[in-house]
């Protein structure tokens, strides 16, 4: 009985959102080539299933691309062309590297910062790992 009762007030004390049961699907790039640019149409959409901070999942382009990005009306610029695999390499990448947490894999993370150095903590299963890169 008292086992019970301790894990009614876990079950309460946890995120709404992770207690959702649904598995994580990897958003899809939709990306084309116009011209000498890449547009990476639902960029918007992708930030907002992952919530993460525009301006970092921006720099992160930048880096793996290795050329200037620019964001317009929920788009994502990219000033060369690069196929349509790759672009969906980076968002994949991204996501593995800046939202999944490496413990249990749920996408119920945030980066924080503990004394100045960039932390991924999941509130689902609460650990607390080091993020690379950026």
């Amino acid at each position: 009985m008292e086992y019970e009762k301790m894990l009614d007030r876990l079950y309460k004390s946890l995120p709404k959102h992770t207690l959702n049961r649904d598995r994580f699907e990897m958003p899809v790039a939709e990306s084309f080539i116009q011209g000498n640019k890449t547009i990476l149409k639902n960029f918007g959409a992708i930030l907002k299933k992952i919530g993460r901070n525009e301006k970092h999942m921006i720099k992160y382009f930048a880096k793996e691309t290795a050329t200037s990005v620019t964001q317009e009306e929920g788009r994502l610029i990219l000033n060369r062309k690069f196929p349509y695999e790759q672009v969906n390499k980076i968002v994949r990448n991204y996501i593995t590297q800046f939202v999944l947490c490496p413990e249990c894999k749920r996408p119920d993370t945030e980066v924080i910062d503990k004394h100045g150095i960039r932390m991924l903590h999941c509130e689902a299963c609460g650990a607390i790992s080091a993020v690379k890169g950026l």
